[in-house]
């Protein structure tokens, strides 16, 4: 059984493994803001980026560990929206590694993303997402699909994506 927390800050270890989780991700083909080849280096400056953020208090990271304590899975909630929007937050980053997928390591994460949203005063979150596995997970969990947006992004190869954007607003 895959353990979720959220992370109060990010050590040097939590860096490791949040870089390896991006790494498999974009060498997969997820489309998640990086192009091929994604270095560790690159992976850990993103990492430390998002470190100082969670610091600030900008979001929330969550990750997913296996029995034997390595990441296996994140997501982020960001917190940081318009002064007329305070009741919003936009999830990001879901990122499963390939070997961890199809074992409800995604469903766990956007749940527990959902309760700490939740539980910071957050009644509607917004997504987007260029995977189809993804839309499924979603959808399943009950988020509303609103529609798609063509050519959107460059895919780690290159070539562009669309993105599909999805929405939930969150009840007690």
């Amino acid at each position: 059984m895959n353990r979720v927390r959220r992370l109060e800050t990010m050590r040097d270890r939590e860096i490791e493994g949040l870089s390896d989780v991006l790494i498999d991700c974009v060498q997969g083909g997820a489309s998640v803001s990086f192009m091929l080849p994604l270095t560790r280096a690159r992976a850990q400056a993103f990492w430390r980026e998002m470190a100082s953020s969670l610091a600030r208090g900008e979001r929330a990271v969550l990750v997913a560990e296996d029995e034997s304590g390595v990441i296996v899975g994140t997501v982020q909630v960001i917190w940081a929206q318009p002064e007329n929007q305070p009741h919003r937050g936009d999830l990001a980053k879901m990122l499963v590694r390939r070997a961890a997928r199809r074992q409800g390591v995604g469903a766990a994460l956007l749940g527990a993303a959902e309760e700490c949203a939740l539980a910071c005063g957050r009644t509607l979150l917004v997504l987007d997402t260029a995977s189809d596995d993804a839309e499924r997970l979603y959808a399943r969990q009950g988020w509303q699909r609103l529609g798609v947006i063509p050519d959107y992004a460059l895919l780690p190869g290159g070539g562009l994506c669309p993105t599909t954007v999805f929405f939930k607003a969150l009840r007690e």
